[in-house]
């Protein structure tokens, strides 16, 4: 197994590591269900010990051998309403700082600074 590049992008507040891809965790998951530590594959490949012992817990998880959290599917049942409610959000205020200039351009509405 190759190990997983590092892919990095910079955002505003530091640096951001892309998500593994499914696959590259289904196959670290079955190296530890097969007798692999999860310190063992930490020091072979780059996710740490503590995300590789998370990446075991969620498909117990998944598979039900575990109740102590959510599915993932729970969970991108979960994130996606609130994905798309963020999104509103931002196009709400986007539509209503046009709308609020579009009219400062007409004249419909008084400037803030006009006593009227």
């Amino acid at each position: 197994m190759d190990t997983y590049p590092l892919e990095q992008d910079v955002s505003i507040m530091g640096k951001h590591r892309n998500p593994y891809p499914p696959e590259f965790r289904a196959q670290i998951v079955q190296l530890v269900k097969a007798g692999r530590t999860p310190e063992e594959l930490a020091q072979e490949f780059e996710p740490t010990a503590q995300t590789i012992y998370n990446w075991v817990a969620q498909a117990d998880r998944d598979t039900g051998k575990r109740r102590d959290g959510l599915t993932t599917s729970e969970r991108e049942e979960i994130t996606r309403p609130r994905r798309k409610v963020r999104q509103l959000e931002l196009e709400r205020e986007i539509l209503s700082k046009a709308a609020a200039w579009f009219a400062q351009e007409t004249g419909t509405v008084p400037d803030k600074g006009s006593s009227s």
